[in-house]
């Protein structure tokens, strides 16, 4: 039997670390030290994806690295499970992250005033309301392959390019593939159009040979080098470094 796309193993070699559930969060960490709190950021998985799908995205070798990968930055790295079912869960899933990241705001040994975001995929528009009005503890948000708004929504909550017109100061991280999907794509352009229009603070990692889900599907020194970039930019502005 194949293995599912989403059950490829991470492009990095990450070392496990300690994984603890909360609910719908795991909390991937090195250990916390509550006398010295670490920056953590928040992992965001697309969809939709029905219910029934198991193991749940938390579970998948792509979001265990990611959150090893964070760890192995200093940082507590946080998955979600939310209920993006379905086209019509948006509003339930977002409700799903914002409780997601008080709880890993109020973590001992996290830093509440140090936080990131980071979305993947269909999750993309989950980043709208952040990006709308971020609160001043968000330091950056991050988008993988993301879509960025849904189709007929140029008027709706959940339309990430739109929100640009607020003009947020918070730095924005997009890494884009070359054999993207088109409908992706075509948010992607609007959203770095409309980052430059508005003035908004973008920083974009291109991997022209890589393909939707490039960070389980292709093992590859570029998409190696991406996530690698990616990381070390969400670590180093959460720490005021970048």
């Amino acid at each position: 039997m194949a293995i599912p796309p989403y059950m490829h193993p991470f492009v990095l070699d990450v070392k496990p670390v300690g994984r603890h559930r909360q609910g719908n969060i795991d909390v991937h960490t090195a250990g916390l030290n509550t006398e010295t709190p670490r920056p953590a950021v928040v992992f965001v998985h697309g969809g939709p994806l029905p219910a029934e799908v198991k193991p749940r995205p938390r579970d998948w070798p792509t979001f265990l690295g990611y959150g090893a990968l964070a760890a192995s930055s200093d940082l507590v790295g946080v998955t979600v499970d939310h209920r993006l079912h379905s086209g019509t869960d948006y509003p339930v899933a977002a409700e799903d992250v914002v409780s997601a990241v008080e709880r890993a705001r109020g973590l001992d040994g996290v830093d509440p005033d140090r936080v990131g975001l980071w979305f993947f995929s269909g999750g993309g528009p989950l980043s709208a309301d952040w990006l709308a009005a971020p609160p001043p503890w968000l330091r950056c948000v991050a988008l993988t392959y993301p879509i960025l708004a849904l189709p007929g929504s140029e008027k709706t909550r959940f339309n990430a390019v739109a929100a640009l017109s607020t003009v947020p100061t918070v730095p924005i991280l997009l890494t884009r593939v070359g054999h993207e999907y088109p409908e992706a794509a075509r948010t992607q352009d609007a959203f770095v159009d409309a980052a430059g229009a508005n003035g908004v603070a973008l920083h974009v990692i291109e991997v022209p040979g890589g393909q939707h889900g490039f960070d389980s599907l292709d093992h590859t020194d570029e998409s190696r080098a991406a996530v690698t970039e990616a990381m070390t930019w969400v670590s180093e502005t959460l720490r005021g470094t970048g």
